[in-house]
């Protein structure tokens, strides 16, 4: 079985599917959510540089073509790795 690669929607990085946060807007409700539910999907890699940069620039909220709420960027800034310093661009 091939393995699944998607790419990063802030920093547009490739790798495998498990290395990413996968963003849902379900079908047919529009609810925009973590990880659950079958419709249209976003990456985002585990980086504290990539969840910033799609937070300021609404990079989801584009990709998904939804308005994302703020506490599902409050949970994604919770669940991040611990020592994961950001990357220089």
């Amino acid at each position: 079985m091939k393995p699944n690669y998607r790419r990063c929607v802030s920093c547009r990085k490739v790798g495998l599917k498990e290395e990413f946060w996968r963003i849902v807007r379900v079908f047919p409700s529009g609810k925009v959510q973590l990880n659950e539910g079958m419709g249209r999907s976003a990456y985002i890699c585990l980086q504290q540089s990539c969840l910033q940069t799609a937070q300021k620039k609404n990079k989801l909220g584009r990709s998904l073509r939804a308005s994302v709420p703020e506490k599902l960027y409050q949970t994604l800034w919770q669940h991040l790795p611990p020592n994961n310093p950001p990357k220089q661009i």
